[in-house]
C-alpha cells in the first residue's frame, strides 16, 4: 500500500473545496480543473523544493487563490471577443463535489455572471468571504495586502453585485413561477409573460457562434416576452417539438428546453419584487457537457 506524501494527503482532502474556489472565480469548470491540477503539481515541487510547510490547507488556498487570479486575466480577451455574451458553464447540482456546494452563496449561474464584472482581487475577496467565510486578516495573507483594503474589496464588491453585507444570497426561484412562466410560453401569453418580469429585465442568450443567439442583452419585459414567444412558435412552425423539462443546476432550478437540434439551458434571477430581474440562456453545447 503506496503512503501519500503531506502534501498530496492534504490536497486530496482539500480538493472539492479548491474546485470551489476556482470555479466560483472563473466560471468555467474545466478551467477551474486545470487550476486545481496546477496547485497538485506546485504542492509536489514545493514539497521536493521547500522547508516544512507549517499549514498544507492554508498553502495550498494561497497558491489556487493566486492561480486564478492569473487565469482570469489570461482569458479576459479571450472572453471579451467571445461571439455574444458569455455566460457561466452550467453544472447539474448533484454532479458538484460536496465542499463545492456546502455553501451555495456565490455559486448561482447569476452571481457567476455578475462577478465577471469585478476586477480579479475584488473577486477573489468577495468568493473567500461570502462562500468559504474566511476573515479579513486571513484573505490580507493570500492577497498580500491589508485587512482594511481587503474589507473595501468586499464592500465595493457586495455593492456592485447588489447583495446585502450580512445576509444569505437568495434567488427566491420556486416551482410555482417557473410552471406560471413556462405555461405563458407555451400559449402564446406576451401578457403573462411580462407581467412576470421586471420592467427593466435583461435575457442574455449565449450561444457562442455554436448555435442562433440574440447577440447582443435583450432589455426590458415586453421584449423579453416577445422574443421568448418567438422562439418557441418558430420552432413549433418547423415541426421542432420543444421537449421542457427541469434541472437543478448550480443549486437553483432550471429549465431544460430540448429540441432536436440544440438545448437551451434557462436559469432565472429575481428581484426584490418577487418577479425576474434576469434570464440566462446558455444554448452553446460546448457548456452541456456537465448537465
Amino acid at each position: 500500500m503506496t503512503t501519500l506524501s503531506p502534501a498530496a494527503t492534504a490536497w486530496q482532502r482539500e480538493q472539492g473545496r479548491l474546485l470551489g474556489i476556482a470555479y466560483r472565480m472563473l466560471g468555467d469548470y474545466s478551467e477551474a480543473e486545470d487550476v486545481v491540477s496546477e496547485v497538485a503539481e506546485l504542492a509536489v515541487h514545493a514539497e521536493r523544493e521547500a522547508s516544512e510547510i507549517r499549514s498544507w490547507p492554508a498553502w495550498l488556498t494561497t497558491v489556487c487563490v493566486r492561480r486564478s487570479i492569473d487565469r482570469v486575466r489570461a482569458i479576459a480577451a479571450r472572453r471579451e471577443s467571445y461571439p455574444g455574451p458569455w455566460l457561466p458553464e452550467p453544472v447539474a447540482t448533484d454532479r458538484l463535489p460536496d465542499d463545492v456546494v456546502a455553501t451555495r452563496e456565490m455559486l448561482s449561474i447569476a452571481l457567476l455572471h455578475l462577478a465577471e464584472q469585478l476586477p480579479p482581487r475584488q473577486r477573489a475577496a468577495i468568493v473567500l468571504h461570502r462562500a468559504f467565510a474566511m476573515s479579513a486578516p486571513e484573505i490580507a495573507e493570500i492577497l498580500e495586502t491589508t485587512p482594511a483594503a481587503v474589507r473595501q474589496l468586499i464592500s465595493r464588491g457586495e455593492r456592485r453585485l447588489d447583495i446585502h453585507p450580512d445576509q444569505p444570497v437568495s434567488t427566491r426561484v420556486d416551482a410555482a413561477s417557473l410552471d406560471r412562466l413556462i405555461g405563458g410560453i407555451e400559449s402564446g401569453d406576451i401578457t403573462l409573460v411580462a407581467s412576470m418580469l421586471e420592467d427593466d429585465a435583461v435575457l442574455w442568450t449565449d450561444g457562442g457562434g455554436v448555435v442562433s443567439a440574440a447577440l447582443n442583452p435583450i432589455f426590458g419585459a415586453a421584449a423579453i416576452a416577445r422574443f421568448v414567444i418567438g422562439v418557441f412558435e418558430k420552432a413549433r412552425r418547423a415541426n421542432d417539438e420543444i421537449l421542457v423539462g427541469w434541472l437543478d443546476v448550480n443549486g437553483d432550478p432550471a429549465i431544460d428546453f430540448r429540441r432536436r437540434v440544440r438545448r437551451d439551458v434557462v436559469t432565472l434571477q429575481f428581484g426584490s419584487t418577487g418577479r425576474i430581474a434576469g434570464i440566462r440562456q446558455i444554448a452553446n453545447p460546448d457548456k452541456h457537457s456537465r448537465l
